[in-house]
């Protein structure tokens, strides 16, 4: 009884989730509020675990309203400096069919 008060306690409201699958994975992205109604942002990749037992593993982020400016200028000149450095001749289109294509709400 006193676990289920602490797990209530401790979980934190989701207001908006976004889903996509990407091939053996599936990554989610999920705005949360804390108790004093501050927001924050999880990412979390899911795939099957190595060994055959159906389970899962799950890698998670958080990230701070404080970080969201940061973050999403690495993660855009790192994906950028991929895209033109890196792999110039890769077409990136390759996977992305429909935009709704794998995306859910």
């Amino acid at each position: 009884m006193q676990e289920d008060n602490y797990n209530e306690q401790n979980q934190q409201e989701e207001i908006f989730s976004k889903r996509i699958r990407a091939g053996k994975r599936t990554y989610f992205f999920d705005v949360k509020a804390t108790r004093n109604n501050d927001f924050y942002i999880t990412i979390t990749e899911s795939k099957r675990s190595r060994f055959d037992d159906g389970s899962f593993v799950k890698t998670k982020i958080h990230l701070y309203k404080e970080d969201f400016n940061k973050f999403s200028e690495a993660l855009t000149e790192t994906i950028g400096h991929v895209k033109s450095n890196l792999l110039p001749e890769y077409n990136f289109d390759e996977y992305s069919r429909d935009h709704n294509d794998g995306e859910e709400n």
